[in-house]
């Protein structure tokens, strides 16, 4: 039997059933990250947000990062922001997989990053599947981009607006469609 919490063993890629006994967890901690979620997307000032977002997140948010809110995040704890990060208006974090974000991303309005998804067959359908989202150093995620689960997007890479990014992105590459393919080196 497993010592690691829940968490841990959603952060290391284990597939969670529903009939698991901590799975109750999960929705617990949602609730406490939603109550979080409510102050910081009702306030105007950017430290409070900051401030509101290091406790979501329990780490430190740098002074140079910008939200505009809202912002949706289902755990908080599995994401990691870097330094000069912009993320922009309505997006969408599922983090129990994981989210990385490293310095100087531009997220814009919309964009889902979701390190959460389901098995396909019918039988597991309930069962949460985490893979970890990282998005490099100086990377922009267009508007209304989805990056799904297990998806690692290159330093510099551009996502264009309304891709679905299924798989990983080249570093200096611009990326687009559903699902996203190569368009060109930049």
């Amino acid at each position: 039997m497993s010592t690691e919490n829940i968490f841990e063993r959603l952060r290391n890629g284990e597939t969670i059933s529903p009939n698991d006994p901590d799975a109750y967890r999960m929705r617990e901690e949602s609730f406490a990250t939603k109550k979080l979620l409510v102050q910081m997307n009702s306030t105007p000032d950017p430290d409070e947000i900051r401030s509101l977002l290091s406790q979501i997140t329990g780490s430190e948010i740098y002074e140079s990062v910008v939200v505009f809110t809202p912002l949706h995040i289902n755990y908080g704890k599995h994401t990691k922001i870097g330094k000069n990060v912009f993320i922009n208006f309505d997006c969408v974090f599922l983090d129990l997989g994981g989210i990385t974000i490293e310095d100087d991303v531009f997220i814009a309005p919309k964009v889902s990053i979701l390190s959460e998804g389901h098995p396909t067959f019918i039988e597991d359908r309930h069962s949460l599947v985490p893979k970890a989202i990282h998005i490099k150093k100086n990377a922009w995620i267009g508007a209304g981009a989805t990056i799904l689960p297990g998806v690692t997007i290159g330093e510099n890479a551009v996502v264009a607006a309304g891709a679905v990014v299924s798989s990983d992105v080249a570093p200096n590459t611009i990326v687009g469609g559903v699902p996203a393919k190569f368009i060109k080196n930049i």
